[in-house]
């Protein structure tokens, strides 16, 4: 007599070909009950059916199948370049911001001061933050100085009004910082601050007046916080003449890196000595190592490179004298103005610096 068992392969393999895997395992553990079997004879489980014959695994539903849904990715929010008023007790000024596509927050931030007879814009396309700041996921704002304020367009680095947190272009400033990172997801420790010339004198002022707002701060062909207290002495000053008061910090030390032609006839190179030689008193300057370097940019332009490092590596400070340069930022591009092809990639060197610090 033949095994019924084997007799009812073919018609088990049929059902588990088509899926039907109950079907499959009643009919053979029918089979496997012979009439002369004890009633309290165990049956075979459904798990033990799998261990005996290698049931075919049901076929996985398409994620596109009703039932199924796969949810659709995000759509990154496009790249926003606005311009933005910001009021305040201080006064009031436009700024331009720039918040790159599919930024992921938080975000560091960089605030860009423009030199004399520039916008906002034209500072923008000279420095290619923009660009950067879409490569390595930043904000970039630029607040714009008027033309009621100064006819050249220049902050008004040289005015004692204009040098201290309490009032005046600085509290403007520091305002428009604390309102972007309010309201676009900043990391508050990630906020960094740089201009050129009159926009780098009152960059060191900003990191000088507010050194619990801003990790870093970069000046390019600028002026220390305290170079001058009227005009005469701010064209003393840039003539490489007159003195520094000490930094309004209290102690603290931004992280300052400085750039400087060393055949700017506008703004003397020891302008940026003198930048430096503020903070040398302050105690986290104490123990650094000085390591003086030399180069050349990728476009030309030979310079050298002074860094204080400290102990694992980190540079607190940077002077860079650019070798046959003039009152013009480094490595920019000619779509802006003041800007010079050769020489180091100040805007990338810049960033470069800050991404090292953040606030404690």
């Amino acid at each position: 007599m033949s095994n019924p068992l084997t007799a009812s392969m073919s018609e088990v393999l049929a059902l588990t070909r088509a899926g039907r895997l109950r079907q499959a395992t009643d009919l053979i553990q029918r089979n496997l009950r012979f009439r002369n079997a004890p009633a309290t004879a165990r049956e075979t489980s459904v798990d033990e059916i799998g261990d005996i014959i290698a049931l075919p695994a049901p076929i996985a539903r398409p994620a596109t199948e009703p039932g199924n849904p796969r949810r659709a990715p995000a759509t990154p929010s496009p790249a926003s370049f606005e311009r933005r008023t910001l009021r305040n007790a201080a006064g009031s000024l436009d700024y331009l911001l720039y918040r790159p596509s599919g930024l992921n927050d938080p975000a560091p931030l960089v605030v860009m001061l423009h030199g004399c007879t520039q916008s906002a814009e034209d500072f923008s396309r000279g420095t290619r933050m923009n660009a950067l700041a879409d490569e390595l996921g930043f904000i970039v704002a630029y607040p714009e100085q008027t033309r009621s304020a100064n006819a050249q367009k220049c902050w008004n680095w040289f005015r004692p009004g204009d040098q201290g947190k309490a009032s005046g272009e600085p509290a403007v400033i520091a305002a428009i910082t604390r309102e972007i990172i309010a309201a676009e997801g900043v990391d508050s420790q990630r906020v960094y601050v740089a201009g050129l010339s009159a926009g780098g004198a009152a960059a060191a002022i900003m990191a000088s007046a507010f050194p619990d707002l801003y990790a870093a701060a970069g000046v390019h062909s600028g002026l220390a916080c305290g170079s001058a207290k009227d005009l005469p002495s701010a064209l003393a000053a840039m003539r490489g003449g007159g003195s520094i008061r000490e930094p309004a910090s209290g102690g603290k030390y931004v992280p300052i890196i400085t750039f400087h032609g060393d055949r700017d006839n506008t703004v003397h190179p020891v302008n940026s000595d003198r930048i430096h030689a503020a903070w040398k008193a302050t105690p986290a300057m104490a123990g650094l190592k000085r390591e003086v370097t030399t180069g050349c940019g990728r476009s030309g332009g030979a310079y050298r490179k002074t860094a204080m490092l400290d102990g694992e590596g980190r540079s607190m400070s940077e002077s860079w004298l650019l070798k046959g340069a003039g009152h013009a930022w480094s490595g920019g591009s000619p779509s802006g103005s003041y800007t010079a092809k050769s020489g180091p990639d100040a805007s990338r060197e810049m960033l470069r610096f800050f991404m090292q610090h953040r606030l404690a």
